[in-house]
């Protein structure tokens, strides 16, 4: 979970989350990854924290979103 006390930013502490259930595969090849507003819930988060998280995990290469879809992770995970 978030630790709001962390001096690592939020967003880097989503990204992290989200990164460790891509490679577990929690989230499979294929899989959609959850909303900007399901994350936020989820986690307790703004939707920009959200978004910028997401935002990182498609420019790792790990995801990849389709328009008015959603994002999905990618078949192969860096």
């Amino acid at each position: 979970m978030i630790d709001p006390t962390s001096e690592v930013p939020r967003w880097r502490q989503t990204h992290a989350i989200l990164t460790d259930r891509i490679r577990t595969g929690v989230y499979p090849p294929g899989s959609r990854v959850p909303s900007v507003v399901a994350l936020s819930g989820e986690l307790g988060i703004s939707t920009p924290t959200a978004q910028k998280a997401l935002r990182q995990l498609r420019e790792d290469g790990l995801t990849y979103t389709v328009p008015g879809f959603g994002s999905y992770v990618a078949d192969r995970p860096a």
